[in-house]
């Protein structure tokens, strides 16, 4: 295809803050072995290193974020701008070159912002919520740490340092999600967990290795860059070299990563018993981090998954399917939870499978968005809800038992939870609305009418279980530790001393302060890229969304300059550019190019009807079956067998935990560990064993042929030799001068006999 182009050069500045966003994720990791050095013999058990360790992270967050901005307002419209990117030498092994660097673009500054923010407002919220814990330095290393790891993960320029930053996210959700250890459920919870995401971590491994060796030649032929490098598994998987079976098993292979870490059926099991730890750390996890990691790597390589899955090909693929059934399984579940963290845990595996939807269906910058927005209620949901456990239900979780008509008793909590709860079910014009509604719409636009379907269904689910929470925690009658009433123990009461009222009221300013920020960015944040007002509200777009050119020469990986190709958008009527359509001959893509579905107000009427029939819907059935007790509803699941049957299944958690322990543990690791356990005490204990009887045996020879004959024989005969020789000369020493005289003479006599004889 014959395009016209010109080369352009455009100096773009840097800045300290972009060229130093290394430091971002490594003041935390100091401040965390600080906390673990000296923590305990500071005045504040180092909860005081935490928070400002983080909160320096923020500025220079913000910073990086503000210059990238700078960044593109110097660049035009249509022109590549380059990451800035700062490698060093870690180690090299077989003539390979292993580099930890920084590549910072919109995706990284958007993601950085958003965790340290949120990380700065859930340590400060900690400091309040976790008082007395008899292991608050432990906790507050812990989350340090965590939030260290997403933001090296969110930073790194490799897939090497990608991998450090997800395992150590790994790592420190067990330890804080077996915070509370002696409790056996919440160490349950712990190794599920753990466990769980490493199954899915074997996917990672597979396409790192993959990719490595399929982009190695490629990239350092055509670019310098290592296989590793992210900039160059890009440039690869859009070059048109990939073999597609290759391309294709290593997209899949990184899928089952992100399914493990982002909660996707059916390995989203794990992220609902997390609620064991302390919520602070169920905040940070299902907000902006460890759960948001899978959603990131499939954003991240996203060239990968664009040309090994065929996104915006004839027919749907693997992401498109997982996510939709997500988000369907996950709402569903929502309904039989009385525990109000596990409604909103169940929450975020549905709004995650919104971002996967949108990432499978092509609409990139959606999804991304939606990170961006649901990072802020869903933070804000779980804050409100410790505020509660906190303040009014003696440390309970349970709707129906402990809560109930706290409205009037905490008025800021009920305003930010329904604040973010609008947010959440993508009411206009709370952020939600913008993001999640843009991702439905993109679905459709591309030509996935069933998955816009599913994606509307999602919408009308999540406000009817929302409403549901909402009506049991803040409307009608108290019940139970709500209205005084403390006769429940629960699990948190021997772990953390909180408020000691006993009767329900609003929490503290640590805790109410982070809530009104979060609330407040989240009724605003979706003006970041509010499409129904116009392109000039587009922030997103402009700001983090990579631009689809041809890159003539490729940056050399600094601050500094970058050479592209200008093509005409084909939405402009020029020409289609090749990033994604078709090979490029002229230079290199670093990004394909996507469509954006224009919005209209007729398709957001559509969904906004839906979700205020959700609503209404279920206040009703809220306010008949849990405020008027009606007889036609209260017992439905006893006395109909349909009824009866759903309900099991999904109090059941559709028996996959059943088959997951029955099935696979049951059926696998069990004989596995049979077989293990069989072969240690038969073999390995046999072949001690004979080797302890041998050395046994050794030992015996050894102490009774010489150590007892040989060598004490020989010192006992020594020692009789001796005796014998002083008894036959004791009879000399008789103790008479006249009797040593005579000796004395006899001897001279013998000796000079000798003398006589010898010179004869």
């Amino acid at each position: 295809m014959m395009l016209a182009v010109s080369e352009v050069l455009s100096p773009l500045k840097g800045g300290w803050f972009l060229d130093n966003a290394w430091l971002v994720p490594v003041v935390p990791t100091i401040g965390f072995a600080l906390i673990v050095l000296f923590g305990k013999r500071l005045p504040k058990k180092g909860s005081e290193l935490g928070v400002l360790s983080i909160f320096v992270s923020l500025v220079l967050a913000s910073g990086a974020a503000w210059q990238w901005i700078q960044r593109v307002g110097a660049a035009g419209e249509e022109q590549f701008i380059s990451p800035v990117v700062r490698t060093w030498t870690w180690w090299q092994a077989g003539g390979v070159e292993f580099t930890i660097g920084q590549h910072v673009d919109g995706l990284t500054v958007v993601v950085l912002f958003v965790v340290a923010l949120i990380s700065t407002l859930i340590q400060i919220y900690s400091l309040e919520y976790l008082r007395g814990d008899r292991r608050f330095t432990h906790f507050f290393a812990a989350l340090t740490l965590f939030s260290a790891g997403m933001l090296a993960m969110v930073v790194a320029e490799d897939m090497i340092l990608f991998l450090l930053g997800w395992e150590i996210m790994g790592l420190c959700s067990f330890m804080l999600i077996g915070h509370w250890w002696e409790d056996g459920a919440n160490s349950r919870a712990a190794l599920k967990a753990f466990f769980t995401v490493r199954t899915g971590d074997v996917g990672l491994l597979v396409g790192i290795a993959m990719l490595f060796f399929a982009a190695n030649e490629w990239t350092t032929t055509n670019l310098g860059l290592s296989g590793f490098s992210i900039r160059g598994i890009s440039a690869w998987a859009l070059s048109g070299e990939p073999n597609s079976t290759v391309i294709l098993v290593a997209a899949v292979a990184l899928f089952i990563a992100a399914i493990g870490k982002s909660g996707q059926f059916p390995l989203h099991t794990w992220l609902p018993d997390a609620m064991a730890g302390p919520t602070p750390v169920s905040s940070l996890l299902h907000s902006s981090t460890m759960v948001v990691a899978g959603v990131f790597l499939v954003a991240r390589l996203y060239p990968v998954f664009f040309t090994g899955l065929d996104i915006l090909g004839p027919s749907s693929n693997v992401i498109m399917v997982i996510a939709a059934i997500t988000i369907v399984v996950a709402a569903a579940l929502a309904f039989v939870q009385t525990d109000i963290k596990r409604v909103l845990a169940y929450s975020t595996v549905s709004q995650l499978g919104y971002m996967m939807l949108g990432l499978g269906a092509g609409a990139w910058l959606p999804a991304v968005f939606h990170i961006f927005t649901h990072a802020f209620f869903k933070a804000c949901l779980f804050l409100c809800a410790g505020s509660i456990s906190h303040s009014a239900s003696h440390h309970s979780f349970d709707m129906k038992k402990d809560m109930g008509g706290l409205r009037k008793h905490m008025p800021i909590t009920f305003a930010a939870w329904t604040v973010s709860t609008l947010a959440l079910c993508g009411v206009f014009p709370f952020s939600g609305f913008f993001s999640k509604d843009e991702i439905i719409d993109n679905v459709g636009g591309n030509g996935y009418t069933l998955f816009m379907a599913v994606g509307l269904g999602g919408a009308f689910l999540t406000a009817a279980y929302m409403t549901r929470a909402t009506y049991l925690t803040f409307f009608g009658q108290a019940r139970g530790a709500s209205a005084g009433e403390h006769d429940s123990h629960d699990a948190h009461d021997s772990h953390d001393v909180h408020d000691s009222h006993d009767s329900p009221h609003e929490s503290g300013i640590l805790i109410t302060g982070p809530i009104a920020v979060l609330a407040v960015l989240a009724i605003f944040a979706g003006l970041f890229n509010a499409t129904p007002f116009g392109e000039s509200w587009e922030y997103m777009k402009k700001w983090v969304e990579p631009r689809a050119v041809v890159v003539a020469q490729p940056s050399a990986g600094g601050p500094g300059e970058s050479f592209a190709i200008s093509v005409p958008s084909s939405e402009a009527g020029g020409v289609e550019s090749p990033c994604g359509s078709e090979t490029p001959t002229a230079g290199i893509c670093y990004a394909p190019e996507l469509n954006h579905a224009k919005f209209k107000w007729s398709k957001a009427l559509l969904s906004l009807m839906i979700v205020f029939t959700g609503i209404a819907v279920s206040w009703l059935l809220s306010a008949a079956l849990y405020g008027r007790r009606d007889p036609r509803l209260v017992g439905l699941t006893e006395r109909n067998g349909l009824a009866r049957a759903g309900y099991r299944l999904l109090a059941n958690k559709y028996y996959l935990d059943d088959v997951y322990e029955r099935g696979v543990v049951g059926t696998i690791a069990g004989p596995i560990a049979r077989s293990a356990y069989w072969f240690n005490q038969n073999i390995l204990d046999g072949i001690l064993h004979g080797i302890a009887r041998s050395a046994r045996a050794v030992a015996m020879v050894v102490y009774r042929d010489i150590d007892q004959r040989v060598v004490d024989g020989a010192v006992n005969a020594s020692a009789d030799l001796t005796k014998t020789t002083g008894l036959a000369v004791q009879p000399l020493q008789s103790g008479r001068v006249g009797h040593y005289g005579a000796l004395l003479f006899a001897t001279a006599a013998v000796v000079a006999l000798v003398f006589v004889i010898l010179n004869t």
